[in-house]
């Protein structure tokens, strides 16, 4: 098998086909990633990027080092930030080629599988902007590569890889326990429990835990601020509820409708055909992930990074049952309509097209992104309203900011009730000549009131008569609005003077993880 691929011309190789199927993947991200502007998230991002530590209140560390090198590297403009996810993107479409690869494909296979990679409208929407999500998918596979290569090799050593993978996927999302967990499940399930007895998986253990230690120090020290965000979270009812129905609907659909034969055979593929069932530890990983995540959280996108590998091992199977010569026609056909399938939806996942235009063909096409929380929406989704609209924030208080006096501008604080909004002020706050942002929202509360004393406060978002209580002289002086950003941010920017409490004494009070 391997003999006849090697004598193809590499520019007719599976691996030419995969390199070239990546390369769109990331074409269109760096095309994509510099239309609209600064998603909510990416503002934190590179808020956190200026205080670089172990561990932060609602993530690992990495996305904040990622972010600090994308700026020292590229500077903060939108295509400089959205240059590794993109990366990470083209990287997890030929980690899905590769493990169809390992797993036995030939250049049909590696092809549809990193084809289907490239087409899932749920990859395609997470992986245009700065986030955890863009490199999740990394670990998550690059574990299941690792413990595929172990099963073929039968080298125990090879688990030090998978620890260090691990590690490193847990200072990403602390989701890599999830898969993590699913692993050690398939290995108890199937007869690859006898890697349970060697020293390198528990030295693999080891090096992971060594890699998360820092992190695991940090939440101990602040009291693990992430388990109380996710209560906090469970209780405002912010996420939409799925039951387990509607939770794989909007899998089938988050992963392109025309491509759920591929990994459905996928599952089939490592419970049942005699090829993938010394792999069937795999599928065990994906169900129990699947299993964890509906217990525990049903936010779609959860169990994106797992799908992968099942794209593989069904891209596989179907090169198999499609191996008869009157049968080839259906490759180029079923993979065309994949294709035509995800072209329709990139629109409506990627800002490609001008907002007014995208706003006509979503409702031309009736198409809409899936709702992840419960916020009321505008003209656009949410992972398209959240890019509007930080700018004309920002000079909407500078306005009322450089209209005060020298001396009372130099003791004035600018609060934010979320981290967009600080995050914004903080980006691009030096161009409008305004200080740093305070806020009670995730990180932003452990930075602290930094020397401010309440004396005198820009507020925004919030309401007068609550205000009224805490200030001695509460003004509204300021209107934010924009027609493409999400309705809670729209609201009245307030300036306060005479807080009645030192704001060090009253900072606890401003806490808000959720």
């Amino acid at each position: 098998m391997r003999h006849d691929e090697s004598r193809r011309p590499w520019i007719e190789s599976a691996g030419a086909l995969v390199a070239a199927i990546a390369a769109v993947k990331l074409l269109l991200h760096l095309y994509a990633g510099r239309h609209y502007g600064y998603f909510v998230d990416e503002l934190y991002y590179l808020a956190c990027a200026d205080h670089l530590a172990w561990g932060y209140v609602d993530q690992p560390p990495l996305i904040a080092l990622v972010a600090r090198i994308a700026r020292v590297l590229l500077g903060d403009s939108l295509p400089a930030i959205r240059f590794f996810p993109a990366l990470a993107g083209a990287g997890t479409v030929m980690l899905t080629g590769l493990i169809a690869r390992e797993l036995g494909g030939k250049r049909f296979a590696q092809g549809l599988a990193a084809l289907c990679a490239l087409a899932a409208p749920g990859f395609l929407a997470l992986d245009h902007f700065l986030s955890m999500n863009a490199f999740e998918p990394l670990f998550w596979m690059g574990c299941a590569w690792v413990v595929i290569r172990i099963v073929r090799a039968g080298n125990a050593r090879l688990w030090l890889w998978f620890g260090l993978l691990a590690g490193i996927g847990l200072e990403n999302k602390y989701s890599m326990l999830i898969f993590g967990f699913g692993i050690m499940a398939g290995l108890l399930l199937t007869p690859e429990r006898r890697f349970l007895r060697t020293k390198w998986l528990w030295i693999a253990g080891l090096v992971a835990f060594l890699i998360f230690l820092p992190n695991l120090l940090w939440n101990l020290q602040h009291h693990f601020p992430f388990l109380e965000l996710q209560a906090n979270i469970r209780r405002s009812g912010r996420n939409v509820d799925l039951t387990p129905l509607a939770f794989l609907g909007q899998e089938i659909l988050a992963m392109l409708p025309m491509s759920a034969p591929i990994w459905l055979a996928g599952l089939w593929f490592f419970f049942f055909r005699r090829e993938g069932k010394p792999f069937r530890a795999l599928g065990w990983a994906w169900l129990t992930a699947a299993a964890l995540i509906l217990a525990l959280n049903p936010r779609t996108y959860y169990l994106f990074p797992a799908f992968p590998m099942l794209f593989a091992g069904g891209s596989v199977l179907w090169e198999r049952w499609l191996a008869g010569a009157r049968l080839q026609w259906i490759k180029p056909a079923y993979a065309s309509l994949i294709v035509l399938m995800a072209a329709v939806l990139v629109p409506t996942l990627v800002p490609v097209l001008p907002v007014e235009t995208y706003i006509r063909y979503s409702a031309a096409m009736h198409l809409q992104q899936p709702r992840f929380e419960t916020h009321k929406l505008g003209p656009l989704p949410q992972l398209f309203a959240d890019q509007f609209g930080w700018e004309e924030m920002v000079a909407t208080v500078a306005r009322v900011y450089n209209g005060l006096p020298a001396d009372v501008r130099a003791r004035t604080a600018i609060f934010g009730q979320n981290y967009g909004q600080a995050g914004a002020v903080d980006l691009f706050g030096p161009k409008y000549g305004l200080p740093k942002a305070i806020s009670g929202h995730q990180n932003y509360y452990l930075w602290g009131p930094r020397d401010y004393t309440g004396e005198s406060i820009i507020v925004m978002q919030d309401r007068q008569e609550e205000l009224e209580k805490l200030f001695q002289v509460v003004r509204k002086v300021a209107r934010v609005e924009h027609p493409y950003s999400m309705p809670y941010e729209h609201f009245d920017v307030f300036y306060c003077r005479g807080l009645r409490l030192p704001l060090k004494e009253f900072w606890p009070q401003v806490k808000k993880w959720n």
